[in-house]
């Protein structure tokens, strides 16, 4: 078992891409890597009950309660817990050049539009759907890129694209988008990056 790589999953919300990560590793599409810790920053996130369920360790660690200590504790219980990978699953945290190079190329974060377009600063959740769907775009998708110290600038790993349909409204873009893109290229670029670091 200590041959794969040592995933943690930060969340803050439902979990359904950790769930996805779960369903992936319980198939065997992930199979170079192990979630072995999830961390959410809101101690009612429905995602800490679907990691219980899983049998994987969970955490709180709150922004709120530890201020400015939010990212040493962070990086502290990362490293004591030797994670190699850090797979942001709908974490609504910004995480400073401080962090991000710490674990350079170690963070893959899931990003609901096909980046560059509808990134960056202001573009979470709804608000991709709402510009892209305002912009009229016809295609849509999700992208997994690693993370550096600029909000959705690092490196690509995967996308996969979503066609948009005349009747299409934020919510049910966003389901689709999650189902059809989201929730299929994460776990494939998290066991590709596993793989490589255990490569």
């Amino acid at each position: 078992m200590s041959d794969k790589a040592k995933i943690a999953v930060l969340v803050s919300g439902g979990g359904t891409n950790l769930q996805a990560l779960i369903d992936a590793q319980n198939s065997g599409i992930i199979s170079s890597g192990e979630i072995k810790l999830v961390i959410s920053n809101n101690e009612g996130a429905y995602a800490l009950q679907r990691a219980k369920k899983a049998d994987i360790s969970a955490i709180v660690c709150s922004k709120k309660v530890l201020g400015s200590e939010f990212e040493n504790t962070l990086i502290e219980i990362l490293d004591e817990n030797k994670i190699d990978i850090i797979v942001l699953a709908g974490f609504m945290c910004i995480l400073s050049e401080k962090f991000t190079s710490h674990f350079a190329n170690r963070i893959v974060n899931v990003h609901p539009s096909l980046i560059p377009s509808f990134c960056g600063k202001g573009f979470y959740g709804l608000h991709v759907h709402e510009a892209a769907l305002s912009y009229g775009v016809k295609v849509t998708g999700a992208t997994v890129h690693f993370v550096n110290e600029i909000p959705d600038g690092g490196k690509i790993i995967m996308q996969k694209a979503v066609y948009i349909k005349d009747d299409d409204t934020p919510e049910t873009l966003q389901k689709r988008v999650m189902e059809e893109a989201e929730w299929k290229i994460l776990p494939l670029a998290v066991e590709k990056v596993s793989k490589e670091i255990k490569g």
